[in-house]
């Protein structure tokens, strides 16, 4: 909610058309388009590398569980 805010609140400077402006829409733009691409890394990408993190580690865990369960089944 705060990025969209910040977003938000750079679109009157980054659309200005006053005298001066030329050197501040570009420094707008950049922040927005920085705020939007970390807003979208922080909500889905970083969520889905954990996602798929926790499935590998899931997926080679039951292994090692597989071969514990086996050698201790294995009578002596």
């Amino acid at each position: 909610m705060t990025t969209i805010a910040m977003v938000i609140g750079m679109l009157p400077i980054a659309l200005a058309a006053g005298a001066g402006s030329e050197w501040k829409n570009s420094l707008a733009w950049v922040l927005i388009g920085g705020l939007t691409s970390s807003m979208i890394l922080t909500i889905f990408l970083v969520p889905m590398i954990y996602y798929l993190v926790d499935r590998v580690q899931e997926k080679w865990g039951s292994k090692k569980k597989k071969a514990v369960i086996e050698v201790e089944s294995v009578p002596v």
